[in-house]
């Protein structure tokens, strides 16, 4: 499996291309996607999402939040903190997610490179 965060979702979405959005294409004809769950809170919070893509959405697997999510995902933001670096709390949510399950991110979204940084977490 694979996850993607909301930053490519949006860049998939509106056509654009690069990297990130050639990774999903391949991830969704591969049938490996799956979301963490902020990242469907995130994008079902757009009010102007159409609804065949909504339910699209909610159709694509969820990563399980695992018991000590919450204790490791404040471990891992403290982590990136204590190095001067941002740690949005949704990313950091997000990040843990993919590290419970081993699971590589797709994402353009740069934060994502101090949680790495720390963590045994895989940028795609």
């Amino acid at each position: 499996m694979i996850a993607v965060d909301s930053s490519s979702w949006i860049a998939y979405l509106a056509g654009d291309r690069g990297g990130d959005t050639e990774a999903v294409e391949t991830a969704l004809a591969e049938s490996q996607v799956c979301l963490p769950p902020v990242v469907l809170t995130e994008i079902l919070s757009d009010a102007k999402l159409p609804k065949h893509v909504r339910a699209l959405f909610q159709q694509i697997p969820l990563l399980a939040v695992l018991e000590g999510y919450w204790e490791r995902t404040g471990e891992l933001r403290a982590k990136v903190l204590s190095k001067g670096r941002k740690a949005p709390l949704a990313d950091a949510l997000i990040a843990q997610s993919c590290l419970d399950h081993d699971t590589p991110l797709i994402t353009r979204d740069t934060d994502f490179r101090s949680f790495a940084r720390v963590s045994g977490l895989r940028l795609l």
